[in-house]
């Protein structure tokens, strides 16, 4: 499906204890981005995409509903994002973005994490420079020429476009999003999305040894137990 891009997917649970998981880092996200915007899906564009993710991964309506709920009343929690970054086994990069109420708390496990995997956290910079922060959006169809001109005529500024096995892959700088995502409803009748993100994807591919390959799925293991982690991008082949 177009070029091979890196972002942390929960994988569909096999227990409660895994649902619950998912189901809470999207709703502390949809709390977020309605709480800092708009409530209402309508006029928030990041807001109506986190959830229609969220039901593509089959979060209920009504874990939607109550983050949206809290998000337009008054106090309630205060999370903001928290980025680090470092090097996984064999110099490998990774940044991960959380959503946090307590910063001093977060920093301490994901630290955790890094020491207990023998990986090293850097400091901020250390290795986004490394990464293109994209917009991305997966759709079927083939007319590239066609999805090129959409976006030129709305001024779009496109990093690349891909056509795969009747797939179209689209990347735009991060800033992007919005005027790229409304050109292409715009210029396209009843277009779905497969993908429609913000990721950091990758300048380069490590490819590690088995031991480091095994030490790096250990090592996002750890990362993905900490209800705080939203997100874990990555430089490896896997």
């Amino acid at each position: 499906m177009g070029r091979a891009y890196q972002n942390r997917k929960e994988s569909m649970a096999k227990t409660a204890d895994a649902k619950t998981k998912v189901y809470g880092k999207y709703g502390r996200a949809i709390y977020v981005v309605a709480k800092s915007g708009s409530a209402d899906p309508a006029s928030n564009l990041e807001l109506r995409s986190l959830i229609e993710r969220a039901k593509k991964d089959q979060v209920p309506s009504h874990v939607i509903d109550k983050a949206l709920t809290k998000a337009t009343g008054a106090g309630g929690e205060d999370f903001a994002l928290a980025r680090y970054e470092g090097y996984g086994p064999g110099n490998s990069m990774v940044i991960i973005d959380c959503l946090t109420d307590n910063p001093n708390r977060t920093f301490g496990d994901v630290r955790h994490c890094f020491t207990k995997a023998k990986c090293k956290i850097g400091t901020p910079g250390s290795v986004s420079h490394m990464f293109d922060h994209s917009a991305i959006f997966v759709f079927k169809g083939t007319d590239e020429d066609a999805v090129l001109e959409a976006l030129m005529a709305a001024d779009v500024d496109v990093s690349d476009i891909e056509s795969d096995d009747g797939h179209i892959s689209v990347f735009a700088p991060n800033t992007e999003y919005a005027k790229a995502k409304n050109a292409l409803l715009h210029a396209f009748d009843k277009l779905e999305f497969e993908v429609d993100e913000i990721q950091f994807l990758a300048k380069n591919a490590a490819h590690l040894n088995e031991e480091d390959l095994e030490h790096f799925n250990k090592f996002l293991d750890l990362l993905n137990d900490l209800d705080d982690v939203q997100n874990v991008y990555y430089d490896v082949e896997m």
